[in-house]
């Protein structure tokens, strides 16, 4: 890969050519603004392709005035003003049940505007698209819908929770083929060409190249901030705070980074951005 701009860190270049869309940063950043993207995951996953988004947004923050924000990946919204959030979880705690639970009740209150009618919600989708099969039950596709225990009929409230088994990557299916691409490095093992083109633009065009190193910096300086903070507040020397970033920056293992820090690995996750919250 050869880039005209020779001002790019060697080491970003290294990281931006690793990242497959399985990373969620990087997810986030081809998926922004990429309304035809999203419906590409949504027709595969949903098995509909009569869906069409109008607006796709990455690290959106909901805000709960009584409680805990979140930031979600993905945030999609559809012509008939349907949700849909799309979660990466490479960490199996981050796909908890219960943290799918919490997403949906915080779309539903995003989506709920003052002076509406709790009737006015529309369909909501919470998507995880996981890194090993966390639900355990080894199929590709979980989807998860409130039913009358009694009757053994769907309630039909418009809750949708889907997990997507990341490690089934059967090129005999779509999703196989879908996931396939989610863990590809190089656009040119990649299926579906929307997607590659978006990948090679990102990690082969001088743009894209360059927008991702400015990312990469933006999240080195957050990450810092965040950490010393951290650090300050729990008694941990700035020194191995400083030694953990820069192995974090370098992609190395947390495990790795956490022996040589001299930190907990539940310290370097939270540095990391990976611990669950």
């Amino acid at each position: 890969m050869e880039h005209g701009n020779l001002a790019h860190d060697s080491k970003d270049l290294e990281r931006i050519r690793r990242l497959r869309l399985i990373d969620d940063d990087f997810m986030s950043v081809c998926f922004d603004n990429y309304n035809e993207g999203a419906e590409l995951l949504l027709k595969i996953i949903l098995g509909r392709d009569d869906l069409r988004v109008t607006q796709v947004r990455s690290q959106r923050v909901l805000k709960n005035l009584n409680g805990k924000d979140i930031c979600l990946d993905i945030l999609a919204v559809d012509s008939g003003n349907n949700y849909y959030n799309f979660e990466i979880q490479r960490s199996d705690e981050g796909a908890d049940r219960r943290r799918a639970r919490y997403h949906s009740s915080m779309l539903d209150s995003h989506m709920l505007e003052s002076g509406c009618k709790v009737t006015d919600l529309r369909e909501n989708y919470v998507i995880f698209i996981t890194e090993h099969d966390v639900l355990g039950g080894s199929i590709p596709l979980y989807r998860i819908e409130r039913k009358i225990i009694d009757t053994d009929e769907l309630f039909n409230d418009g809750e949708h929770i889907i997990y997507v088994n990341g490690s089934d990557k059967n090129c005999s299916t779509e999703l196989g083929q879908l996931m396939h691409d989610f863990y590809c490095e190089d656009s040119k093992d990649m299926i579906h060409k929307e997607l590659a083109d978006r990948v090679k633009y990102y990690k082969e065009d001088e743009g894209g190249v360059g927008e991702m190193c400015k990312i990469l910096e933006d999240m080195r300086n957050e990450a810092e901030e965040r950490g010393v903070k951290i650090g300050e507040e729990r008694g941990v020397k700035k020194a191995r705070l400083q030694n953990a970033y820069s192995m974090i920056a370098d992609g190395l293992d947390l495990t790795i980074v956490a022996k040589y820090s001299g930190l907990t690995l539940s310290q370097v996750k939270e540095l990391a951005g990976t611990e669950p919250a």
